[in-house]
């Protein structure tokens, strides 16, 4: 695993984002971009699945998280401000990319894909689509950019483990790497790896639906869509509307909500043999 990074131009000015490199630097590459609360090392497992079969992956921290900076205005941290600083990204590789997006991350896929130009090949969507209903933005919006600090790794652990249920049965070794993954210093402990003014544009109104089939209908690529069984964010009807498309194949993972974290070796060979086609 390497690090890479490019300065990329916000509106508040240039700021440096950041990502782990898996893989021939020569390699057809993959992009993949983790949830609202997460960062590019969600990936490891899955990034080093696909390097193993030869191609480059990209893992970005989105602003404000991980390794990536901060942003001084807290109403910066929303999709068209990510897909800013994920372009600068995209213009340094060049070329065709394959996205797998997580949530948030498969939103900018989502909105990337649906650019007249844009350099994706194939999008995996994981356990997001079309619609977000109004209870799953509300239940984001209460849990997202709280201050906790932990006492240690095992404590804030314990915290992803009840937050995170939803991510699916995962081995002790894996729920410690997300943990360890997932702190930064503070005040004599830890806490989570993002700005907790992520929250900002959230919290600023009051939770509602988000509707975004106008711009899944200029989705044209192919499209593996992931939905966990109990998910709360992707209803089952919406991921079967979506699956309605030509291009769409639907893929849905039991014992996972929102969202599957792409660690199970029968997920990961889900998304590699996908992108494999």
């Amino acid at each position: 695993m390497r690090e890479g990074a490019v300065r990329w131009l916000s509106p508040a000015g240039f700021f440096t984002l950041r990502w782990w490199d898996w893989g021939p630097e020569n390699g057809a590459p993959v992009v993949c971009v983790h949830g609202l609360t997460r960062s590019g090392r969600d990936f490891d497992t899955l990034a080093a699945a696909l390097a193993a079969r030869g191609r480059r992956v990209i893992c970005p921290d989105l602003p404000g998280r991980g390794a990536s900076d901060w942003l001084p205005d807290p109403m910066l941290y929303q999709p068209p401000v990510y897909i800013a600083a994920l372009s600068h990204l995209l213009a340094r590789l060049d070329g065709p990319v394959d996205w797998v997006g997580t949530s948030l991350g498969g939103i900018c896929g989502m909105g990337i894909a649906a650019t007249p130009g844009n350099p994706i090949r194939r999008l995996v969507l994981n356990d997001v689509g079309a619609f977000v209903p109004q209870a799953a933005m509300a239940r984001i919006r209460d849990y997202v950019g709280t201050e906790p600090v932990f006492s240690d790794i095992p404590t804030l652990e314990a915290h992803l483990r009840v937050v995170h249920a939803p991510f699916g049965h995962l081995s002790d070794a894996e729920w410690r790497h997300l943990a360890e993954t997932s702190a930064r210093p503070a005040d004599g402990g830890v806490a989570l790896h993002y700005d907790p003014a992520i929250a900002a544009p959230i919290r600023a109104m009051e939770a509602q639906a988000l509707d975004m089939q106008a711009l899944w209908e200029r989705v044209k690529v192919p499209v593996l869509l992931i939905r966990g069984a109990e998910s709360d964010l992707l209803l089952r009807e919406t991921a079967t509307a979506m699956a309605a498309a030509p291009n769409v194949e639907l893929a849905e993972i039991a014992g996972a909500g929102h969202a599957p974290a792409l660690m199970d070796p029968a997920q990961v060979a889900l998304v590699t043999d996908f992108l494999a086609q």
